[in-house]
């Protein structure tokens, strides 16, 4: 069972050390469901591999903060150690400090100043249909309910506003069939393609400021695909390009720009999550930002389950310990004292010490 007495390193450790890969939560989520139902000020619900507690205390606003309990396969990266003042180990970094600091403020913050929603969902590093908090947001929508929200995403220990929206789509090139010992006599799709390509080479991020948060959008070619056979002109060649859009454009406008952009081209969504605009004129945001971020935020540039809580109405931020750019690697790690400087932070602003 997990102690949640114990410092918040060791309890990283502890969540490290307990393999949940995708699909795989079930041990972790039993456990986390153990520990949070011994606590008597908070109520617990468990959905799937996903468990939700709540204060219900009367407060005049509740918050959410949610954070996911997978991580991606594990590559040789567990158990933890520890170097240098650095934890090393599969989800260090996403997000298990992060949920550690969550497991932290659940039992040690009996009376906060709003009602808290505790959030530890699966299935975060996988398809969109699989998600626990997507879940959560159809079937049991009022679990979610709250005036404010933070995903314990990594950040770095700074606080980032909403997200970016994501959009693939696939750009047809087309041509005409023909043996290559004749290739007058048909049209290359692949060569067509070229074009695709000099427009994405062309192409001048944009750079738009957000409700005073700078985004920088990118359109990228991730994919190439075409070919017959080794004698055969191609008719078709297709051009997966991903396209990170900024929230001053929904995915309607996200669409209509690339079929602007690549006109004369067939073009097929195939993939589009919208953005979350960051929110943080909401007065329970700007009071987060002032406490537990000396009134400092930035622009998130990926895609997070803040546009979850932005979908149910509920302002939401990105903030935790660890680094993003360490997500996923081999070597993943999370520095032990941005861990602890994280719950502390986060300690005072749910008990009032931080205004």
């Amino acid at each position: 069972m997990l102690d949640l007495t114990a410092d918040v390193r060791d309890l990283t450790a502890a969540l490290v050390d307990t393999e949940s890969v995708s699909g795989g939560e079930r041990a972790l989520a039993d456990d986390i469901e153990r520990a949070l139902a011994a606590l008597p000020h908070l109520e617990v619900v468990r959905d799937g591999d996903a468990v939700v507690a709540r204060t219900a205390l009367g407060r005049g606003r509740r918050v959410v903060l949610a954070g996911h309990i997978d991580t991606v396969p594990v590559a040789g990266n567990v158990p933890s150690r520890v170097e240098d003042g650095r934890l090393y180990g599969c989800g260090a970094s996403d997000m298990k400090s992060g949920v550690a600091v969550q497991l932290r403020l659940a039992a040690t913050v009996a009376e906060p100043v709003h009602d808290v929603t505790y959030v530890f969902y699966d299935c975060e590093e996988v398809d969109a249909e699989r998600n626990g908090l997507r879940r959560l947001a159809r079937t049991r929508p009022a679990l979610l309910s709250g005036d404010f929200a933070v995903l314990m995403e990594p950040t770095g220990g700074v606080i980032e506003g909403g997200c970016q929206g994501t959009m693939r789509v696939e750009v047809i090139a087309r041509g005409e069939r023909a043996h290559s010992a004749r290739s007058w006599m048909g049209r290359n799709a692949i060569h067509e393609a070229g074009a695709v390509l000099d427009i994405l080479r062309a192409y001048e991020p944009r750079r738009p400021v957000v409700e005073g948060l700078e985004y920088h959008e990118g359109l990228n070619a991730v994919f190439v695909s075409g070919g017959v056979a080794g004698n055969v002109i191609p008719d078709e060649c297709v051009v997966t390009v991903n396209y990170r859009f900024a929230p001053d454009r929904d995915p309607a406008a996200a669409e209509v720009y690339l079929r602007e952009l690549f006109a004369g081209f067939d073009v097929r969504v195939t993939d589009s999550a919208a953005p979350a605009r960051p929110g943080l004129d909401d007065p329970a945001a700007a009071e987060f930002v002032a406490a537990v971020g000396q009134g400092q935020a930035r622009a998130k540039l990926g895609w997070t389950d803040v546009a979850r809580m932005s979908e149910l109405g509920v302002p939401a931020v990105n903030y935790g310990p660890g680094d993003p750019t360490l997500a996923h690697t081999r070597d993943e790690w999370v520095d032990l004292a941005a861990v602890s400087e994280a719950e502390r932070r986060m300690a005072a602003w749910l008990t009032g010490a931080g205004r």
